[in-house]
């Protein structure tokens, strides 16, 4: 198992706390004094519409974008004081997945490995294990480079998985990926999460983030909407700042993550758009 530093953790029921968190390019607000809490051991999903600054968030959640103004803790742990500790302890697989495609598989788990600093004995068990985990053993000697789409996901999540980490940052992992991946990422997610990590995906899939989500989080425009346990946004119940019920709550029958979701952001369809292309009809 990684070696990990001596120092103890700050005791904390938080697995990520961010505090009035901006990011800023150049006149434009990309992320909007932000104040997200995520509970250990949740799965929590992320929400937002495009160029709500999910993406933003995630890169400064896991070091790769600094912020522009705000506090970071992950696992306790101050970002900007300790980034290295944090990088230990989180797993990631990013939009673009970042692979190095003229490797193989085994050969990517084992830099991957490496590079957390992990010991030899301990790739040698664990890769093998990953590949045959995420049904990637079959051709040992295939290139990265001819792996399908759903293949190159499943090998990045075994990368970010390679060192144990406590907390898991998923950026859109079903995009792109069929039926039988997609089964097999879920079933995994769900027992990972049994067992005591974090997950904090993103994702516009909202059936997958509701069948798999415990607690959730809203954005639109940079912005905090709403956050809660999926039960609670069922319920039509928003926890933004103001703590003010929506007018969900007075909804008769029960409401979907999608029903709601499009009510928060404002995604109601307006009258003019319902006569819009009326030669394709």
């Amino acid at each position: 198992m990684i070696e990990l530093p001596t120092t103890p953790a700050p005791a904390t029921p938080l697995a990520v706390e961010t505090a009035n968190l901006v990011r800023r390019f150049q006149d434009f607000v990309a992320v909007d004094n932000l104040n997200l809490k995520v509970r250990r051991g949740s799965f929590f999903g992320f929400l937002g519409p495009n160029g709500a600054g999910k993406s933003t968030t995630i890169k400064m959640l896991t070091g790769l974008l600094g912020p522009t103004s705000g506090q970071i803790l992950v696992l306790g742990r101050d970002l900007s004081l300790e980034p290295l500790e944090v990088k230990r302890r989180i797993g990631v697989v990013p939009e673009d997945l970042n692979l190095f495609e003229r490797l193989t598989g085994a050969e990517m788990l084992a830099f991957t490995g490496r590079m957390y600093g992990l010991k030899k004995a301990e790739i040698a068990q664990r890769a093998p294990e990953l590949l045959e985990l995420m049904e990637l053993a079959a051709e040992p000697k295939k290139l990265i480079v001819e792996y399908s789409h759903g293949m190159k996901k499943k090998l990045a999540l075994a990368c970010a998985l390679i060192h144990r980490p406590e907390i898991l940052f998923l950026d859109e992992p079903f995009e792109g990926v069929d039926a039988i991946a997609s089964r097999t990422l879920k079933d995994l997610l769900s027992r990972l999460t049994a067992r005591g990590l974090t997950v904090f995906l993103t994702s516009h899939v909202l059936e997958i983030v509701e069948r798999l989500c415990t607690d959730i989080a809203i954005i639109a425009q940079g912005k905090l909407l709403a956050a809660g346990s999926l039960a609670e946004l069922r319920q039509g119940i928003q926890l933004a700042d103001n703590g003010e019920q929506t007018g969900l709550a007075q909804h008769t029958g029960p409401i979907s993550l999608e029903e709601y979701f499009i009510h928060i952001v404002g995604g109601e369809r307006s009258v003019g758009e319902a006569e819009v292309l009326q030669w394709l009809t």
